[in-house]
């Protein structure tokens, strides 16, 4: 897990990835530990391949570098704009108002929002934030909120489950739409646990996990802002 990257994980035990590894734990009989390590290139060769783990949470499928198991979660990127500002209440990337005068995008690099914004002409209005830092010392995430807040971006794109999190704890209200799918660039993605390709007998179980307890893991999500999506992309309604 990564020490330092809230809302995943840290090494205080105050992620939603925490809670679950801890309610995974208690399920299964095991006993705990964590193997830590900057989610940053190298993650999973220092963890799970080195065998210091035997499971990664939060990995979206798709993922080669592991197996994934079968997915406890649907999410989507999301639009995170000040309460009260014209651009509340913007579901799409394409919307006229992003282009009737010269709004300030926060983007976290090589993100899939990007793709949006290029094919509408809209990469002059985005300010940059880096996709890989070091998560012990720095956090884009949190610096494009506060740069939302301090009114110098207008908008801010980000992962669903990060911005769930900076609006639910935001100093100032701030509103999150999942961006809805317009121009084919995919938004959306199913998010699994990750084991080793090896692991056959552990994936079963893990799968056998998720199915028999996902009203619980849903829970443990929705109670961090995770903007749970179904299959049509409509929100998950709380139980």
């Amino acid at each position: 897990a990564d020490p330092n990257n809230l809302p995943f994980s840290n090494e205080k035990g105050e992620g939603f990835e925490n809670k679950i590894a801890e309610y995974l734990a208690k399920k299964i009989n095991k006993e705990l530990a964590y193997a830590f390590y900057p989610g940053a290139t190298g993650f999973v060769r220092n963890t799970l391949n080195a065998h210091l783990c035997d499971v990664i949470l939060g990995i979206p499928q798709g993922n080669d570098l592991v197996q994934p198991t079968n997915p406890y979660y649907r999410t989507t990127y999301a639009i995170v704009t000040r309460a009260g500002s014209e651009l509340e209440g913007l579901t799409t990337l394409d919307d006229p108002r992003l282009k009737s005068k010269q709004h300030r995008i926060g983007l976290v690099a090589n993100t899939p929002p990007g793709n949006i914004l290029a094919k509408e002409g809209l990469m002059s209005a985005v300010k940059p934030y880096p996709l890989m830092v070091d998560t012990r010392f720095d956090s884009s995430s949190a610096t494009m909120i506060r740069d939302l807040e301090a009114g110098e971006i207008d908008v801010a794109l980000l992962w669903g489950p990060i911005a769930g999190y900076y609006v639910k704890n935001a100093k100032t209200k701030l509103n999150l739409a999942p961006i809805q799918e317009t121009a084919g660039t995919r938004m959306a993605f199913r998010v699994a646990f990750g084991v080793r390709h090896s692991d056959q007998i552990w994936k079963r179980d893990l799968n056998q996990f998720i199915s028999q307890n996902k009203s619980e893991l849903e829970k443990i999500l929705i109670d961090y802002g995770v903007p749970l999506i179904d299959e049509n992309g409509a929100p998950l309604k709380k139980n």
